[in-house]
């Protein structure tokens, strides 16, 4: 995985140098539709296929962005245009959170992933997050997906930092204690 986000890193910071003064958050919601796009198999393969030209699979993904009702920014349009001319298509999902992580970085907010066993409502979802943005000393941006294998409690990731008080890691550390 570490290619791919080699491979990613230039592409990401060239668009989020060339977004300078632009809506980023405008051209974040487009980039991540591209790499959601680019991220299906079938489309893949056939940019895969040598018999199909750059152009081509550029012309296919733009025409499907806009059947999706998504209007490509100058920019974007640019960036899917280098990136199918170089083969680079599999890295766009990875180009996508790069440069969602650049843009993240510049206003001073991280995306934090919430998973918890259960459903979070509203008032649960804020009270967590003003927690965990004293915790982590930044404001954050959270997003809850639901993992039942938890038990109980949640296990949050922001970055490259991991706050676990799920029931299954309490229990996982009582298992290595009786084990050691």
């Amino acid at each position: 995985m570490a290619e791919t986000a080699t491979i990613a890193r230039p592409y990401a910071e060239a668009l989020f140098k060339a977004a300078a003064g632009a809506d980023l958050s405008a051209l974040t919601a487009q980039v991540g539709a591209l790499a959601t796009v680019a991220a299906d198999p079938d489309l893949r393969q056939l940019a895969d296929n040598p018999k199909v030209g750059a152009m081509q699979v550029f012309d296919l993904i733009a025409g499907v962005a806009l059947q999706k009702g998504l209007s490509l920014d100058a920019r974007i349009a640019n960036l899917l245009r280098v990136v199918a001319e170089n083969g680079r298509l599999s890295a766009l999902p990875e180009i996508a959170a790069q440069f969602q992580g650049l843009v993240n970085a510049d206003s001073g907010v991280s995306d934090a992933t919430i998973y918890s066993a259960y459903a979070i409502d509203d008032g649960q979802f804020a009270d967590v997050m003003a927690s965990l943005e004293k915790r982590f000393a930044r404001k954050l941006k959270g997003q809850v997906q639901i993992d039942p294998e938890l038990i109980g409690g949640i296990r949050v990731v922001v970055g490259d930092e991991v706050l676990d008080t799920s029931v299954k890691a309490r229990l996982e550390q009582m298992k290595a204690a009786l084990v050691a």
